[in-house]
């Protein structure tokens, strides 16, 4: 007994327990420091020495890495060779490792777009010969190659906006003929061809924002010619079918959004300034749900959709609503800063049945939420920063049954944290950059039994770091 106080004082410590009137979730005696498929026996990510090169700014639609039989892919520049893919199995050293130098010499090859697709990687580099095209890895050096010069010679079909979809990569791509449309592959170049021609002739349809509904279907967004935007509906082969058209200068709000067989939208309304909120069921005709003066992040929870919305046009009173996919049930969640303010719900990450946010109430300062969709149950999940000060939760990112974020408290600046979802086993990592300096934590990602991530070190340089997780029960005593 004696054991368990001093753990949850200590963790108690570390989380700066809620200070909310409700009574903190327990543990119980002995429990591992983090509960579920998956759990971390240490505190302390391991750097492996690396910068990677990422997008500036960061978008989490171009992810930096994406992890392969062989270990995590991504790309770095090491000064000798450019920029060129890499690979790791989470340790320093002969672990990470130069993965295939494609064009030899300085230049580089200027991988990016890394797709997972079973056990797989898919990127777009540059090729000396066939210019920029699609490249496969399994994580070997004989496993990464060229996957096809779509566009022959030394043009390039620039591939982009990849996708996983039914074991296969779905992707925007270009050719002399057919312009920029949607393309598929399976890794072979006999099995890497045009899906269809969605804008006959060398116009581009320029497919983006590739999306997996919950009806099954593959939904993504095009442009005619500059003046429309549309949404279509694809089995995956030829036959898509428009769903919704918006003109250009009123455009669609990223991302779309699948609940159950659902998905729902946002469009921009150019006009009055303001946004709709839409929503198709298994690509019927759209229905708008309620107009707002500004929508901003969404995600699924449980059969639900939450997102983050003013009312009002010209408002910025932000606060957390639901949809059921009905008018009706279109309705605020919660209240959580009363007034014309807003507390402004953001970063969102799904976590089970939960939905994990940042907030600011207007007493605790900006500070991690969680909500079921539910008033009662939209709450304060954790005062870090204790009273009015704020911790500013940050890259919350749901890795199986953990999330990841980036949160700062005093003395220590921007660094990364844990949870599995319960409050008081929600702990913050070793300092990267220690004391009040920020490491800024971003893009976690696992890859086997690790969890990726990049960080800056305390000179301000940003490299990768690897935390060990391990399968449950699996930590020493």
């Amino acid at each position: 007994m004696r054991y368990r106080c001093c753990f949850l004082v200590v963790v108690c410590l570390l989380a700066s327990c809620s200070s909310s009137s409700e009574s903190p979730e327990q543990v119980q005696a002995g429990a591992s420091l983090l509960a579920g498929p998956w759990e971390i026996c240490t505190r302390t990510a391991v750097s492996l020495g690396v910068s990677l090169v990422q997008e500036s700014p960061p978008t989490p639609l171009i992810a930096p890495m994406a992890p392969s039989a062989g270990g995590m892919v991504f790309s770095v520049d090491d000064g000798v060779r450019g920029s060129e893919p890499w690979v790791s199995n989470g340790t320093p050293g002969a672990g990470t490792r130069l993965l295939k130098e494609l064009i030899p010499g300085a230049v580089g090859s200027h991988p990016t777009w890394f797709t997972t697709v079973g056990s797989r990687v898919f990127f777009a580099a540059d090729d000396p010969v066939a210019g920029r095209e699609l490249f496969v890895t399994d994580g070997t050096t004989g496993g990464t190659r060229l996957v096809k010069d779509i566009w022959p010679g030394a043009v390039g079909s620039f591939p982009n906006e990849p996708f996983a979809f039914n074991g296969l990569l779905y992707f925007a791509a270009g050719d002399a003929t057919h312009g920029r449309e949607l393309w598929r592959s399976d890794g072979t170049s006999a099995g890497t061809f045009m899906v269809e021609d969605l804008e006959p002739g060398i116009e581009d349809s320029s497919p983006y924002r590739l999306t997996l509904g919950g009806d099954g279907s593959l939904y993504f967004l095009t442009s005619y010619r500059g003046v429309l935007t549309m949404l279509m509906r694809s089995n995956g082969g030829p036959g898509a079918v428009e769903v919704f058209q918006t003109p250009s200068d009123q455009d669609f709000q990223l991302p779309l959004v699948p609940v159950g067989s659902k998905l729902f939208f946002a469009v921009s309304v150019s006009h009055s300034g303001g946004a709709m909120l839409m929503v198709t069921d298994g690509g019927a005709p759209p229905v708008m749900l309620r107009q707002f003066g500004m929508v901003g992040a969404m995600a699924g929870v449980g059969g639900r959709l939450l997102f983050s919305a003013a009312l009002g046009m010209g408002s910025h009173d932000m606060e957390l609503w639901r949809s059921d996919g009905t008018v009706s049930g279109t309705v605020l969640v919660e209240d959580i800063l009363p007034g014309p303010t807003g507390s402004n719900p953001d970063h969102f990450t799904v976590l089970g049945n939960r939905l994990f946010f940042a907030a600011d109430n207007g007493t605790h300062g900006v500070e991690p939420w969680d909500s079921d969709t539910t008033a009662v149950k939209t709450r304060l999940f954790g005062d870090l920063e204790l009273g009015a000060g704020s911790s500013f939760p940050d890259e919350l990112t749901t890795v199986d049954n953990l999330f990841f974020f980036s949160a700062a408290i005093r003395n220590r600046g921007a660094e990364p944290w844990v949870s599995n979802g319960v409050r008081i086993t929600t702990v913050s990592l070793t300092e990267i950059a220690p004391g009040p300096l920020d490491s800024f934590p971003r893009s976690f990602t696992r890859s086997g039994q690790n969890v990726f991530f990049t960080a800056q070190d305390n000179t301000g340089v940003r490299f990768l770091y690897a935390l060990p997780i391990v399968p449950v029960g699996g930590c020493p005593p």
